[in-house]
């Protein structure tokens, strides 16, 4: 597959500068590697959003420098707009799930930082705030109230339910975004 030259991340270009501190703003969770098909969607209908993409550097098989530019928060997008352009999203077929924002001034606030870091041109490394170890709540969906402690495996998080009397338990695959850290790992 060709490395594909860099494309804008936000439209438009100040969307950060420029958008009122209470206007409406959604995460828009996407389909496997679709943020780019989205955001490439969402410019051509005119609706503002923010996907940050940085760039990555790695040596090819035959020994070349190449760089690709990848999501910062894999399968995430952020627009700004009403129910309306929301609809606009889900109908390009990229979008897998939508949830709205609840405190949009924060939000700008921290996207003009990564934006600024991301402009710095220094290495950055996503990081999750959620650790193995950690005990978790989930905030929605068909698990919502369910405790437990997360465990990594490969690419997916799991969270893992114990019956601690048996000292046995059953784990389920979640998204970063349902959970609430009730209480982080104590290093010891």
């Amino acid at each position: 597959m060709p490395l594909l030259p860099q494309e804008p991340d936000m439209f438009p270009e100040d969307l950060l500068e420029t958008v009122a501190e209470d206007a409406p703003w959604w995460a828009i969770y996407t389909r496997s590697r679709q943020e780019k098909t989205l955001m490439r969607r969402l410019r051509e209908d005119g609706i503002p959003h923010y996907g940050p993409v940085i760039p990555r550097r790695y040596r090819s098989p035959a020994g070349r420098l190449r760089t690709s530019f990848m999501p910062l928060f894999p399968n995430y997008v952020f627009l700004q707009g009403d129910n309306e352009a929301r609809y606009t999203a889900v109908c390009t077929g990229c979008v897998s799930r939508c949830v709205a924002v609840d405190d949009p001034a924060e939000l700008v606030t921290d996207l003009r930082q990564i934006h600024s870091l991301i402009q710095t041109d220094h290495p950055l490394a996503p990081e999750s705030r959620i650790e193995p170890g950690d005990m978790v709540r989930i905030k929605n969906g068909q698990f919502a109230g369910f405790e437990g402690v997360v465990a990594r495996r490969e690419h997916e998080i799991r969270l893992v339910v114990y019956v601690r009397f048996m000292n046995q338990g059953v784990s389920v695959a979640l998204d970063d975004c349902q959970f609430e850290v009730v209480e982080k790992k104590v290093e010891g």
